[in-house]
């Protein structure tokens, strides 16, 4: 087994380098919640064509982008943080991350341009492991759990190399990883 961390609130899972699971490819997820029902988390750096404004009209000057946070619940939008002293809300998920909070205040907060997009990521969906099947995907390496990373990673609005950045962090010992080729055929 690659993973020597258990999942746990605020760590990342780290797909390994040729999971061909559309979802989930080169997939780094923060858990935000981590219960023996199950476990949820967001997919950090798979981006939509979609603009939060284009979720909520009356959010018009809101350009900021919105994340595919997993197949699970697409008719749902969530949002991380780490602007707690600006919202008031949410629930600290890793130290300064903060899960939710008072979207009535958000949107005055959007309107009044006074949150920017290095300080909160928005999702559409989110991922969902049931209870035991993380586990067992973790047993069969599917995941790298982790918790070596900077906030300044979650919302990066760099996506391909989030999965690279997470991969490095993790030392030495993966760090080649992270210069596998995404389909080894065409290596």
């Amino acid at each position: 087994m690659l993973s020597r961390l258990e999942p746990s609130l605020g760590k990342l899972l780290i797909s390994e380098p040729f999971l061909m699971d559309p979802n989930f490819k080169r997939s780094v997820v923060l858990i935000t919640e981590h219960q023996e029902e199950g476990t949820v988390g967001f997919i950090l750096n798979h981006p939509s064509a979609l603009l939060l404004k284009d979720l909520i009209p009356e959010l018009g000057e809101a350009d900021f982008p919105v994340y595919i946070g997993g197949p699970v619940g697409t008719d749902t939008i969530h949002f991380i943080h780490r602007c707690y002293d600006k919202i008031g809300d949410g629930e600290e998920i890793a130290k300064g991350i903060y899960w939710g909070g008072n979207f009535e205040a958000l949107k005055i907060l959007i309107n009044n341009n006074s949150i920017s997009p290095d300080e909160i990521k928005f999702f559409i969906g989110y991922s969902g492991w049931a209870e035991q099947q993380l586990k067992d995907e973790i047993e069969e390496n599917t995941w790298i759990v982790s918790d070596k990373y900077h906030a300044d990673v979650v919302f990066s609005d760099n996506e391909e190399e989030v999965w690279r950045e997470v991969i490095i962090n993790l030392g030495p010992k993966y760090a080649h990883v992270s210069k596998f080729p995404q389909n080894p055929n065409l290596n």
